[in-house]
């Protein structure tokens, strides 16, 4: 697997600052940095420094460090030194392992849910998929909408943990760097259509059937890439 770098200056990110609202400067501080690091927008590895990002942002160091401690308190963040985080790196066996917790998780959820979900969701979960296949879109777009497809079934399942789990589970993943999923447009199109057939027929062992399909597929694709 190729080594990720290990950048000797600080992440060179642009951060607008932020704006005053109830919600506390921490909170939105950590907000923006865990939208910034699932969306990809700070690199594995690259230091990211209590100074320069209270700075950025036009916040006092106090609600910065509460901030960076909550975001390393969720894995999202390791510490480099007494001033630097840098964004985790998950490992190909962590990221493997979150893959066959998801197809436990994800495949009871969607045979639940399949009695639960309404007409009204799979078409609105229809008409978004086919909008984003059909027009140009970036990675962000794309890690977006298969946040809420996956969220939306794990919701209707009617277990109220599982979304909890889910979104646990695909957050880690999302720290595993070598995969895109711009690389499988249309592999990940088409198995989404099976997923929504699925629904739609309400038969939930086709859709256990074809969330495992989708999940082992992801995990094919990496395992390729990983040779290659």
């Amino acid at each position: 697997m190729p080594s990720l770098p290990s950048p000797a200056q600080p992440a060179t990110i642009t951060i607008a600052p932020l704006e005053v609202r109830s919600t506390s400067l921490a909170e939105q501080a950590y907000e923006r940095l865990r939208q910034l690091i699932l969306d990809r927008q700070i690199s594995a590895g690259s230091p990211l420094q209590e100074a320069r990002l209270a700075e950025d942002l036009r916040i006092s160091r106090t609600p910065m460090r509460e901030a960076l401690v909550r975001l390393a308190g969720e894995g999202l963040l390791v510490r480099r030194d007494a001033r630097s985080y840098a964004v985790r790196a998950l490992g190909t066996k962590e990221y493997f392992d979150c893959m066959r917790a998801r197809e436990v998780i994800e495949c009871e959820a969607i045979a639940l849910a399949v009695a639960k979900i309404t007409d009204a969701e799979i078409d609105a979960l229809e008409a978004e998929a086919q909008a984003l296949h059909n027009g140009e879109h970036s990675e962000i777009e794309h890690f977006h909408f298969d946040d809420r497809f996956h969220s939306l079934i794990a919701n209707a399942s009617g277990n109220v943990v599982f979304p909890r789990l889910v979104e646990e589970l695909r957050v880690n993943a999302r720290l595993f760097r070598l995969h895109s999923p711009l690389h499988r447009q249309r592999e990940n199109h088409d198995e989404h259509g099976t997923i929504i057939d699925a629904l739609r027929a309400r038969d939930p062992e086709r859709a256990r059937e074809a969330m495992r399909a989708h999940l082992r597929s992801l995990q094919e694709d990496v395992k390729r890439a990983i040779i290659e």
